[in-house]
């Protein structure tokens, strides 16, 4: 029970990470964190995925640029939805090998002696290391919750994100892209689930619009506001 409880509060954590950090204040500049938990976001996203703050910023910069357009590194009507859903993660491989791209659409992120020298050099040494703490910790147990880890942004971020909020769901404006809101509830992708109320205001940090929606993602950076940790730039 322990480890189900740790593994859904660290997947929950690196999903706030993404949706709070790399998307609404790095990606849209929507939000400026303390420089102290800025790092720690950029650390724990570092040991939990392997994903460089540069690359993800660029490639989602890249999507909102060309969006259901031929360019979009993972647009389910270009690329079509099982794909999408189901190798998403890979299409952001794919999509990041373009360094001139990456220069680019990543512009204004981290440059530091700490990006240099050791997230962007030694990108997977940060998931093993998790890997090795937690087998150290957990014996075989903890190479199926390392797996979980793994597995869960790529599946609910890059797959189900990128994938059925651009095909299922409900709007509550018209965009000039395909997005939708796949639940107006959003726990499980830190709010990311409303994803069309997104597209149609990107540089919003808040991804909720009506009374009965709630963003997840929004409580925390209201919280973080509170106590000084995080400004918000824009609703």
């Amino acid at each position: 029970m322990f480890e189900i409880l740790l593994t859904l509060i660290m997947t929950h954590m690196t999903i706030v990470c993404v949706t709070v950090y790399l998307h609404r204040g790095q990606a849209h500049r929507g939000i400026t964190f303390h420089p102290l938990l800025e790092h720690s976001m950029r650390f724990w996203l570092w040991i939990t995925t392997g994903m460089l703050t540069k690359e993800w910023v660029a490639v989602h910069r890249l999507h909102h640029r060309e969006c259901e357009q031929p360019g979009d590194p993972h647009s389910p009507w270009i690329h079509g939805i099982w794909k999408v859903l189901f190798a998403g993660a890979w299409l952001y491989v794919q999509a990041k090998q373009d360094r001139k791209m990456i220069e680019q659409y990543g512009v204004g992120t981290p440059d530091d002696w700490m990006e240099r020298n050791v997230y962007s050099r030694y990108p997977k040494l940060g998931f093993l290391s998790l890997l090795a703490v937690e087998l150290m910790t957990f014996g075989w147990t903890g190479l199926l919750i390392w797996t979980i880890q793994m597995i869960w942004i790529p599946f609910w971020a890059a797959g189900v994100v990128n994938g059925l909020g651009h095909w299922w769901g409900y709007r509550n404006v018209e965009t000039k892209d395909k997005s939708r809101n796949i639940l107006p509830f959003g726990l499980i992708i830190g709010g990311e689930e409303m994803h069309a109320n997104h597209h149609a205001d990107p540089a919003n940090p808040k991804l909720s619009r009506k009374w009965w929606e709630f963003d997840i993602g929004w409580m925390y950076i209201r919280m973080l506001e509170m106590v000084g940790l995080a400004r918000v730039r824009s609703v």
